[in-house]
Protein backbone atom coordinates (compact mmCIF):
# COMPACT_ATOMS: atom_id res chain seq x y z
CA UNK A 1 0.00 0.00 0.00
CA UNK A 2 1.19 3.78 -1.67
CA UNK A 3 0.11 6.19 1.08
CA UNK A 4 0.97 8.99 -1.10
CA UNK A 5 -1.47 7.33 -3.41
CA UNK A 6 -4.13 8.80 -0.59
CA UNK A 7 -6.52 11.19 -1.41
CA UNK A 8 -5.78 14.60 -0.29
CA UNK A 9 -9.30 15.37 1.48
CA UNK A 10 -11.93 12.57 2.50
CA UNK A 11 -15.22 13.46 3.08
CA UNK A 12 -16.60 11.91 6.55
CA UNK A 13 -20.87 10.91 6.45
CA UNK A 14 -22.10 10.34 9.85
CA UNK A 15 -24.64 7.78 10.04
CA UNK A 16 -25.44 7.84 13.48
CA UNK A 17 -29.05 8.28 14.43
CA UNK A 18 -29.98 5.82 11.79
CA UNK A 19 -27.90 2.74 11.45
CA UNK A 20 -26.70 3.58 14.84
CA UNK A 21 -30.08 4.26 16.39
CA UNK A 22 -31.84 1.18 14.18
CA UNK A 23 -30.57 -1.52 16.33
CA UNK A 24 -30.71 0.27 19.71
CA UNK A 25 -33.63 -1.51 22.31
CA UNK A 26 -34.20 2.26 24.23
CA UNK A 27 -36.31 4.52 22.37
CA UNK A 28 -34.26 8.02 22.14
CA UNK A 29 -36.92 10.95 22.09
CA UNK A 30 -37.54 13.00 19.24
CA UNK A 31 -36.13 16.03 20.75
CA UNK A 32 -32.73 14.23 21.57
CA UNK A 33 -32.75 13.05 17.71
CA UNK A 34 -32.84 16.18 16.56
CA UNK A 35 -30.64 18.15 18.86
CA UNK A 36 -27.53 15.25 18.07
CA UNK A 37 -28.45 15.92 14.77
CA UNK A 38 -27.98 19.54 14.66
CA UNK A 39 -24.56 19.08 16.88
CA UNK A 40 -23.84 17.02 14.56
CA UNK A 41 -24.24 19.66 11.39
CA UNK A 42 -21.90 21.81 13.72
CA UNK A 43 -19.00 19.26 13.46
CA UNK A 44 -18.46 19.60 9.74
CA UNK A 45 -19.32 16.43 8.65
CA UNK A 46 -20.42 16.30 4.87
CA UNK A 47 -23.52 14.53 4.90
CA UNK A 48 -25.39 12.97 7.83
CA UNK A 49 -28.37 9.86 7.43
CA UNK A 50 -31.06 11.66 9.85
CA UNK A 51 -33.28 8.47 9.74
CA UNK A 52 -35.07 5.83 7.52
CA UNK A 53 -38.62 5.95 6.68
CA UNK A 54 -39.47 2.97 6.97
CA UNK A 55 -42.52 0.32 8.98
CA UNK A 56 -42.33 1.15 12.71
CA UNK A 57 -43.05 -2.12 13.20
CA UNK A 58 -39.97 -3.04 11.64
CA UNK A 59 -37.56 -0.69 13.10
CA UNK A 60 -39.71 0.95 16.12
CA UNK A 61 -36.98 3.63 16.80
CA UNK A 62 -37.45 5.26 13.75
CA UNK A 63 -40.79 5.72 13.84
CA UNK A 64 -40.35 9.47 14.01
CA UNK A 65 -38.93 9.70 11.00
CA UNK A 66 -40.92 12.14 9.42
CA UNK A 67 -41.35 14.48 12.66
CA UNK A 68 -37.26 14.18 13.09
CA UNK A 69 -36.65 15.34 9.39
CA UNK A 70 -38.84 18.84 9.71
CA UNK A 71 -37.31 19.77 12.67
CA UNK A 72 -33.58 19.47 12.14
CA UNK A 73 -31.79 22.91 11.07
CA UNK A 74 -30.47 22.60 7.60
CA UNK A 75 -26.84 23.50 7.51
CA UNK A 76 -25.37 24.88 4.27
CA UNK A 77 -22.63 22.48 2.97
CA UNK A 78 -24.59 19.45 4.43
CA UNK A 79 -26.25 17.00 2.86
CA UNK A 80 -29.50 15.56 4.28
CA UNK A 81 -29.94 12.06 3.65
CA UNK A 82 -32.83 9.28 4.24
CA UNK A 83 -32.85 5.63 3.96
CA UNK A 84 -36.23 4.39 2.16
CA UNK A 85 -36.73 1.05 1.74
CA UNK A 86 -39.56 1.49 -1.31
CA UNK A 87 -42.06 3.83 -2.91
CA UNK A 88 -44.02 4.99 -0.06
CA UNK A 89 -40.97 5.59 2.29
CA UNK A 90 -39.12 7.33 -0.86
CA UNK A 91 -42.55 9.57 -1.13
CA UNK A 92 -42.47 10.65 2.47
CA UNK A 93 -38.64 11.24 2.32
CA UNK A 94 -38.95 14.07 -0.72
CA UNK A 95 -42.26 15.30 1.08
CA UNK A 96 -39.76 15.93 4.20
CA UNK A 97 -36.97 17.89 1.96
CA UNK A 98 -34.45 15.33 2.15
CA UNK A 99 -31.24 15.77 -0.03
CA UNK A 100 -30.58 12.44 -1.42
CA UNK A 101 -32.27 9.16 -0.61
CA UNK A 102 -30.53 6.33 0.33
CA UNK A 103 -31.55 2.81 -1.33
CA UNK A 104 -30.29 -0.37 -0.21
CA UNK A 105 -30.05 -3.99 -1.25
CA UNK A 106 -28.52 -6.61 -0.58
CA UNK A 107 -26.33 -8.57 -3.41
CA UNK A 108 -26.80 -12.02 -1.34
CA UNK A 109 -30.09 -13.57 -1.75
CA UNK A 110 -30.74 -14.45 1.30
CA UNK A 111 -29.95 -11.56 3.43
CA UNK A 112 -32.17 -9.34 1.04
CA UNK A 113 -34.81 -12.14 2.22
CA UNK A 114 -34.02 -11.94 5.84
CA UNK A 115 -34.03 -7.78 5.69
CA UNK A 116 -36.33 -6.43 2.68
CA UNK A 117 -38.67 -9.75 2.49
CA UNK A 118 -37.87 -9.82 -1.39
CA UNK A 119 -35.21 -10.84 -3.58
CA UNK A 120 -32.72 -8.24 -4.52
CA UNK A 121 -34.28 -8.55 -8.35
CA UNK A 122 -37.45 -7.34 -6.78
CA UNK A 123 -36.12 -4.91 -4.60
CA UNK A 124 -34.16 -3.28 -7.90
CA UNK A 125 -37.68 -2.73 -9.81
CA UNK A 126 -39.11 -1.24 -6.65
CA UNK A 127 -36.14 1.49 -6.76
CA UNK A 128 -36.56 1.97 -10.47
CA UNK A 129 -39.94 3.41 -9.39
CA UNK A 130 -38.17 5.75 -6.85
CA UNK A 131 -36.05 7.23 -9.30
CA UNK A 132 -39.53 7.38 -11.60
CA UNK A 133 -40.84 9.46 -8.47
CA UNK A 134 -37.68 11.56 -7.38
CA UNK A 135 -36.97 12.74 -11.06
CA UNK A 136 -37.52 16.63 -11.33
CA UNK A 137 -37.03 16.89 -7.87
CA UNK A 138 -33.76 18.39 -5.94
CA UNK A 139 -32.88 14.66 -4.60
CA UNK A 140 -29.94 12.59 -5.53
CA UNK A 141 -30.23 8.95 -5.39
CA UNK A 142 -27.52 6.86 -4.01
CA UNK A 143 -27.54 2.95 -3.91
CA UNK A 144 -26.09 1.01 -1.00
CA UNK A 145 -25.08 -2.41 -1.95
CA UNK A 146 -25.18 -4.25 1.18
CA UNK A 147 -23.46 -7.60 1.92
CA UNK A 148 -20.74 -6.39 -0.92
CA UNK A 149 -17.79 -8.08 0.83
CA UNK A 150 -19.54 -11.01 2.20
CA UNK A 151 -23.10 -12.84 3.40
CA UNK A 152 -23.23 -14.32 6.74
CA UNK A 153 -25.73 -16.66 5.06
CA UNK A 154 -24.11 -17.16 1.64
CA UNK A 155 -20.23 -16.40 2.63
CA UNK A 156 -18.13 -14.55 0.04
CA UNK A 157 -20.23 -12.51 -2.57
CA UNK A 158 -18.39 -13.19 -6.23
CA UNK A 159 -16.85 -9.20 -7.30
CA UNK A 160 -18.31 -9.40 -10.50
CA UNK A 161 -21.78 -9.70 -8.91
CA UNK A 162 -21.34 -6.84 -6.66
CA UNK A 163 -20.15 -4.88 -9.84
CA UNK A 164 -22.83 -5.91 -12.02
CA UNK A 165 -25.12 -4.50 -9.35
CA UNK A 166 -23.61 -1.31 -9.07
CA UNK A 167 -24.17 -0.74 -12.85
CA UNK A 168 -27.49 -1.66 -12.90
CA UNK A 169 -28.62 0.84 -10.28
CA UNK A 170 -26.54 3.57 -12.60
CA UNK A 171 -29.11 2.26 -14.95
CA UNK A 172 -32.35 2.61 -13.01
CA UNK A 173 -31.15 6.13 -13.05
CA UNK A 174 -29.11 6.78 -9.27
CA UNK A 175 -26.56 9.52 -8.90
CA UNK A 176 -23.68 7.19 -6.44
CA UNK A 177 -22.91 3.68 -4.85
CA UNK A 178 -22.40 2.46 -1.33
CA UNK A 179 -20.64 -0.42 -0.82
CA UNK A 180 -21.28 -1.85 2.24
CA UNK A 181 -19.57 -4.54 4.67
CA UNK A 182 -23.06 -4.91 6.35
CA UNK A 183 -22.03 -7.58 8.60
CA UNK A 184 -18.41 -6.98 9.07
CA UNK A 185 -16.79 -9.72 7.01
CA UNK A 186 -14.60 -7.68 4.82
CA UNK A 187 -10.60 -7.77 4.89
CA UNK A 188 -8.08 -5.15 4.03
CA UNK A 189 -7.08 -7.03 0.16
CA UNK A 190 -10.57 -8.07 -0.20
CA UNK A 191 -11.09 -4.10 -0.07
CA UNK A 192 -8.52 -2.66 -2.17
CA UNK A 193 -9.27 -5.14 -4.89
CA UNK A 194 -13.33 -4.53 -4.91
CA UNK A 195 -12.41 -0.83 -4.56
CA UNK A 196 -9.78 -0.80 -7.66
CA UNK A 197 -12.04 -3.03 -9.70
CA UNK A 198 -15.27 -0.41 -9.15
CA UNK A 199 -12.67 2.30 -9.84
CA UNK A 200 -11.52 0.58 -13.09
CA UNK A 201 -15.54 0.33 -14.35
CA UNK A 202 -17.27 3.03 -13.22
CA UNK A 203 -14.53 5.91 -13.15
CA UNK A 204 -15.50 8.77 -11.44
CA UNK A 205 -18.87 7.95 -10.39
CA UNK A 206 -19.36 8.93 -6.60
CA UNK A 207 -18.04 5.77 -4.16
CA UNK A 208 -18.22 5.87 -0.95
CA UNK A 209 -17.42 2.70 1.93
CA UNK A 210 -19.67 1.59 4.50
CA UNK A 211 -17.77 -0.41 7.27
CA UNK A 212 -18.87 -2.09 10.84
CA UNK A 213 -15.90 -2.81 13.18
CA UNK A 214 -17.46 -6.71 14.02
CA UNK A 215 -14.08 -8.30 13.81
CA UNK A 216 -12.04 -5.33 14.33
CA UNK A 217 -10.85 -4.72 10.90
CA UNK A 218 -13.05 -1.80 10.19
CA UNK A 219 -10.17 1.04 10.06
CA UNK A 220 -7.94 -1.03 8.37
CA UNK A 221 -10.56 -1.90 5.66
CA UNK A 222 -10.43 1.90 5.50
CA UNK A 223 -6.50 2.51 5.03
CA UNK A 224 -7.02 -0.68 1.84
CA UNK A 225 -10.01 1.41 0.47
CA UNK A 226 -7.81 4.99 1.19
CA UNK A 227 -5.14 3.35 -1.13
CA UNK A 228 -7.04 2.99 -3.72
CA UNK A 229 -8.17 6.59 -3.78
CA UNK A 230 -11.61 6.00 -2.18
CA UNK A 231 -12.46 9.92 -0.41
CA UNK A 232 -15.90 9.24 1.18
CA UNK A 233 -16.71 6.83 3.79
CA UNK A 234 -19.63 6.34 6.54
CA UNK A 235 -19.17 6.29 10.50
CA UNK A 236 -21.51 6.08 13.40
CA UNK A 237 -20.76 8.34 16.45
CA UNK A 238 -19.81 6.17 19.21
CA UNK A 239 -19.25 3.12 17.28
CA UNK A 240 -22.83 2.24 17.76
CA UNK A 241 -25.20 0.30 15.18
CA UNK A 242 -25.86 -2.51 12.95
CA UNK A 243 -27.79 -4.79 10.83
CA UNK A 244 -30.90 -6.28 12.80
CA UNK A 245 -30.97 -9.04 10.46
CA UNK A 246 -27.31 -10.42 10.94
CA UNK A 247 -26.45 -13.15 13.32
CA UNK A 248 -23.44 -11.40 15.69
CA UNK A 249 -23.45 -8.00 14.05
CA UNK A 250 -21.98 -5.25 16.03
CA UNK A 251 -21.47 -1.29 15.56
CA UNK A 252 -20.31 0.76 12.20
CA UNK A 253 -16.86 2.26 12.56
CA UNK A 254 -16.82 5.17 15.18
CA UNK A 255 -16.44 8.43 13.54
CA UNK A 256 -14.62 9.80 16.47
CA UNK A 257 -11.84 7.33 15.77
CA UNK A 258 -12.32 7.71 12.31
CA UNK A 259 -11.79 11.18 12.22
CA UNK A 260 -9.31 10.67 14.85
CA UNK A 261 -6.61 8.18 12.65
CA UNK A 262 -7.11 10.83 9.56
CA UNK A 263 -5.92 13.95 11.40
CA UNK A 264 -2.78 11.99 12.91
CA UNK A 265 -2.02 10.80 9.32
CA UNK A 266 -2.53 13.98 7.70
CA UNK A 267 -5.37 13.43 6.08
CA UNK A 268 -7.69 16.81 5.66
CA UNK A 269 -11.42 15.92 6.30
CA UNK A 270 -12.39 19.34 7.70
CA UNK A 271 -14.04 17.98 10.72
CA UNK A 272 -13.77 19.27 14.31
CA UNK A 273 -12.65 16.28 16.77
CA UNK A 274 -12.86 17.96 19.76
CA UNK A 275 -16.53 18.43 19.04
CA UNK A 276 -17.15 15.19 17.52
CA UNK A 277 -15.41 13.37 20.98
CA UNK A 278 -17.77 15.42 23.13
CA UNK A 279 -20.62 14.45 21.65
CA UNK A 280 -19.16 10.70 21.35
CA UNK A 281 -18.80 10.94 25.29
CA UNK A 282 -22.99 11.78 25.76
CA UNK A 283 -23.97 9.10 24.15
CA UNK A 284 -23.77 6.56 27.15
CA UNK A 285 -26.53 8.94 29.16
CA UNK A 286 -28.92 8.60 25.72
CA UNK A 287 -28.40 5.08 25.52
CA UNK A 288 -28.36 3.58 28.80
CA UNK A 289 -24.92 2.06 28.02
CA UNK A 290 -21.26 1.88 26.77
CA UNK A 291 -19.92 3.21 23.39
CA UNK A 292 -17.49 0.96 21.59
CA UNK A 293 -15.50 3.61 20.28
CA UNK A 294 -11.83 4.29 21.74
CA UNK A 295 -10.74 8.20 21.48
CA UNK A 296 -13.82 9.11 23.07
CA UNK A 297 -12.28 6.88 26.25
CA UNK A 298 -8.64 7.57 25.46
CA UNK A 299 -8.59 10.52 24.41
CA UNK A 300 -6.45 12.13 21.27
CA UNK A 301 -3.12 10.36 20.84
CA UNK A 302 -1.74 14.29 21.42
CA UNK A 303 -3.22 14.53 24.38
CA UNK A 304 -0.60 14.47 26.99
CA UNK A 305 -0.72 14.46 30.58
CA UNK A 306 1.22 15.42 33.66
CA UNK A 307 4.08 12.75 34.91
CA UNK A 308 3.20 10.81 38.06
CA UNK A 309 3.70 12.77 41.06
CA UNK A 310 7.03 12.33 43.12
CA UNK A 311 9.39 11.50 39.65
CA UNK A 312 12.71 12.53 39.96
CA UNK A 313 14.24 13.96 37.09
CA UNK A 314 17.66 11.55 36.05
CA UNK A 315 21.09 13.06 37.54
Amino acid sequence: MSFEAFPERVYVQEVVTRDGLQIEPRFVPTADKIALIDALSETGVAKIEVTSFVSPKAVPNLADAAEVARAIKRRPGVTYVALVPNLHGAEAALEAGMDELNLVLSVSETHNLANMRMTPARSLEGFRAIASAARGTRATLNGSIATAFGCPFEGAQAPDKVLALAGAYLDAGLDSITLADTTGMANPRQVARLVAAFRARFGAVPLTLHFHNTRGMGLANVLAALGEGAERFDASLGGIGGCPFAPGATGNISTEDLVHMLDEMGVTTGVDLEKLVSLARGLPDLLGHDIPGQVAKAGRSADLHPAPAGLRAAS
